[in-house]
């Protein structure tokens, strides 16, 4: 027989898992200093009270989004690795490049992380950004066994992805352009009232 206290739990937890991927689109749509603690209740479908049950203040929920946002770019990036297993670490932070490139077809992992960079005098977001970068760093090399020069290599394709997608400069048919996009691989961002599948 399930406890109540058990029940309760789970229920928090899958409050909470709900919380983190509403929070995730609400703040990637204006970001920390302008979203209220009551749209991400309501994108959620639950109250505001509830929520700062759950994480205590904004920012604590902020941080906590943030905190999921990476995972996901950590288990994307950990299954490409392992789809990749064996081959040399080239090819396998390639595949892992490739998967995040799919990932952020959906803009708000991207632009989650812009705002997050806007919000980085917060001492709080700069932590929890430095904790995504070091765990994303740590899995390309310890999975793929890249050297120091390869994996800055692909953290900073990384950034030039999102500076391609976010100035969607895959469209600008200018030479400066086709430079920062040559070799790029970039899923198309769907358009107003399509989804992101």
């Amino acid at each position: 027989m399930v406890k109540e206290k058990d029940r309760v739990r789970s229920t928090a937890s899958s409050r909470r898992g709900q919380v983190l991927d509403a929070g995730l689109a609400v703040f990637a749509r204006s970001g920390y200093q302008a979203t209220p603690v009551t749209e991400v209740a309501t994108a959620a479908k639950i109250s505001q009270g509830y929520v700062l049950r759950l994480f205590g203040t904004k920012l604590n929920l902020f941080v906590a989004v943030l905190d999921h946002c990476y995972q996901r770019i950590c288990d994307t990036l950990a299954a490409a690795a392992d789809e990749a297993a064996g081959e040399p670490a080239e090819a396998m932070l390639a595949a892992m490049g490739d998967a995040y490139a799919e990932l952020i077809a959906d803009r708000s992992l991207l632009i989650l992380q812009v705002h997050a960079q806007s919000a980085s005098d917060v001492p709080e977001i700069k932590a929890a950004m430095r904790r995504g970068l070091g765990d994303i760093v740590e899995l390309a090399r310890q999975r793929t066994g890249a050297g120091e020069e390869q994996v800055q290599r692909f953290m900073a394709f990384g950034q030039l992805c999102h500076l391609i997608v976010t100035a969607d400069l895959d469209s600008v048919d200018r030479s400066w352009a086709r430079t920062l996009t040559n070799g790029m691989r970039h899923v198309a961002a769907p358009r107003a009232g399509e989804g992101a599948g």
